[in-house]
C-alpha cells in the first residue's frame, strides 16, 4: 500500500519537471521557432519512449479502436502544446499563468463525466485549497492588473489548450489499466511526431527566415534535449504512472505544483526572490494536495 501510494505521487515528478522549463527558456531556447520546438521536442521525447519500450515491454497487437484512442491521445496532445503556444503570444505573463493552471479543473470535470470517477468533499475541499494555494504564489510573481490586456482570441486557445491536455490525461486511462502507463505514453507520442511535423512548413510560411542555424548554442541544445528527454519522456510517462494507482482526478491535483518548481528554480539558479505570500501559497498547495491524496 505505501509503493502503491509513493507511485501515486508519480506526476509531482512530472510537474517539478514542467515546472524547470521556465529556467530552461531563461536559457535561450527561444532561439527556435515554437512549433519546430515543440516538434523536436516530442520527436526526442517519442525516440527516447520507444528504445525503452522496446527493452522492457512485449511486442503488442493492439485492436483498431485502441489505435483510434492512441491517435485520440496524440492529437490531443498536439491541439495542447499548439494552442498553447500562440495562446501564449496572443497574451501576457499573467494571463498565461493564471489559465495555464485551470487543467485541473477541465480534469475533475472530464473525470466525473468521461470515467464516472467521484468527487468527495475531501478531495474537492483538498482540490480548492491547492488552487487557492497556487494563486497566492501566481499573485506574487506576475501583475494581475494585466489581466485585460490580452485578447481575447489568446484567452480562449489557452483555455482550449488546458482542455485538450485534460482530455490527454483522462482519455488515456483505459489504455493505462490494460497496458501500462509506459506504453501508453510511447504510442500517444509516437502518433503525435506527424501531426506536430505537418505544422513546422505551416509556421516556415507564414514566418520565412525564423530560424536560424547559428542560433543552435549548447545551451539551446541542451535546452532542447531537456524538453525532449525530461519534460517530455520522463514526465508524461509519470504523469500517466499515478493513474495507474489513482484517478484522474486525483492525479490533476499535483499539477499545482508547477509554479512552486519554477519560482523555487528561478531562486536557485536566476537569483530571483520570493517574499511571505509564496510561504503562503506553498503550504495552502502542500496541505492540499495532501488531502487529497491520503483519502
Amino acid at each position: 500500500m505505501h509503493r502503491d501510494r509513493l507511485l501515486a505521487a508519480a506526476p509531482l515528478v512530472a510537474a517539478a519537471l514542467w515546472g524547470g522549463m521556465y529556467v530552461v527558456s531563461k536559457w535561450g531556447f527561444a532561439a527556435i521557432p515554437p512549433l519546430t520546438l515543440a516538434f523536436a521536442r516530442v520527436a526526442l521525447g517519442a525516440a527516447t519512449l520507444y528504445g525503452i519500450v522496446r527493452a522492457t515491454s512485449p511486442t503488442r497487437s493492439f485492436s483498431r479502436a485502441e489505435w483510434r484512442r492512441f491517435t485520440l491521445l496524440a492529437a490531443f496532445v498536439t491541439g495542447a502544446l499548439t494552442t498553447q503556444f500562440v495562446g501564449t503570444d496572443l497574451t501576457n505573463a499573467s494571463q498565461g499563468s493564471l489559465l495555464t493552471v485551470t487543467t485541473p479543473l477541465f480534469v475533475f470535470a472530464l473525470g466525473v463525466t468521461a470515467l464516472d470517477e467521484s468527487l468527495t468533499v475531501r478531495k474537492s475541499g483538498g482540490a480548492a485549497l491547492a488552487a487557492i494555494g497556487t494563486l497566492v504564489i501566481l499573485a506574487g510573481r506576475y501583475d494581475f492588473s494585466t489581466l485585460a490586456d490580452g485578447t481575447f482570441l489568446g484567452v480562449g486557445l489557452l483555455l482550449f489548450s488546458a482542455f485538450c491536455f485534460a482530455a490527454f490525461t483522462v482519455y488515456a486511462k483505459p489504455l493505462i489499466r490494460r497496458y501500462s502507463a509506459l506504453e501508453t505514453a510511447t504510442y500517444a507520442t509516437m502518433l503525435s511526431v506527424p501531426m506536430f511535423g505537418a505544422l513546422v512548413p505551416v509556421e516556415y510560411a507564414l514566418s520565412p527566415g525564423a530560424f536560424d542555424a547559428a542560433a543552435l548554442t549548447a545551451p539551446v541544445l541542451a535546452a532542447v534535449v531537456y524538453l525532449g528527454v525530461f519534460s517530455t519522456a520522463l514526465a508524461w510517462y509519470c504523469w500517466y504512472k499515478g493513474m495507474e494507482y489513482a484517478d484522474a482526478s486525483t492525479v490533476a491535483v499535483f499539477f499545482f505544483a508547477q509554479p512552486v518548481v519554477g519560482v523555487l528554480l528561478g531562486v536557485a539558479f536566476l537569483g530571483e526572490h520570493v517574499g511571505a505570500g509564496f510561504l503562503v501559497g506553498a503550504l495552502l498547495l502542500t496541505a492540499g494536495t495532501l488531502l487529497v491524496n491520503t483519502e
